[in-house]
């Protein structure tokens, strides 16, 4: 099996936000995973016009991205007890995209709860969109005791617990792209395996 291509959805483009501290470290982390690839996703980076998933909406780069992509890994802070209008509506953007394809989440807050109103909303939205939430995710409460004002990591015992959501994205990406790949559906097309 080719390595499998996990995107880094970062879920806020606020210009104070800390969340990409957290992003930064799942990326750093992903890339001394073998037999993975990841690419860091940032909302700034992306032009999306309106609402909604209509082909004039979308940025062609995050449809290509989406597409390609085996698993996502979305990092959320969490505003109001939910998740920001910046990721809904990056994730509104593209729907086929994501069906039987599996995400894991981190989630972040200055708060003791680390994001997990914002993970709990998500779970929602995400299953609506054909994807499949892990049972593991990676919170960071108190996210300016776990990182320093330039982002650097105080906290070593991180890099396990993102390994440890690593392992079981990898696990369920690796069986629902064996099943995109092998087994109709009437929600996506099968592509045809040559003989050779």
């Amino acid at each position: 099996m080719d390595k499998l291509f996990i995107p880094i959805i970062e879920g806020t483009k606020r210009q104070e936000r800390k969340s990409i501290y957290a992003a930064r470290l799942i990326l750093q982390v992903g890339k001394q995973i073998g037999d993975i690839k990841v690419q860091l996703l940032d909302p700034a980076d992306f032009n999306f016009l309106a609402d909604g998933n209509d082909e004039y909406n979308k940025d062609p780069r995050y449809s290509k991205i989406t597409y390609d992509a085996d698993a996502f890994f979305i990092v959320t802070p969490e505003y109001n007890h939910s998740f920001p209008g910046t990721l809904k509506r990056m994730l509104d953007s593209e729907l086929k995209n994501y069906i039987h394809k599996p995400v894991a989440f981190a989630g972040v807050s200055d708060g003791q709860w680390g994001g997990v109103r914002a993970i709990e909303a998500l779970v929602h939205t995400v299953r609506e969109m054909g994807m499949v939430s892990t049972f593991t995710d990676v919170w960071f409460p108190k996210v300016d005791e776990i990182f320093d004002k330039e982002g650097k990591l105080l906290d070593e015992a991180y890099i396990k617990r993102i390994e440890r959501v690593f392992t079981e994205l990898i696990w369920m990406a690796k069986v629902l792209k064996y099943g995109r790949e092998n087994i109709p559906s009437k929600y996506q097309s099968v592509p045809r395996l040559s003989n050779g």
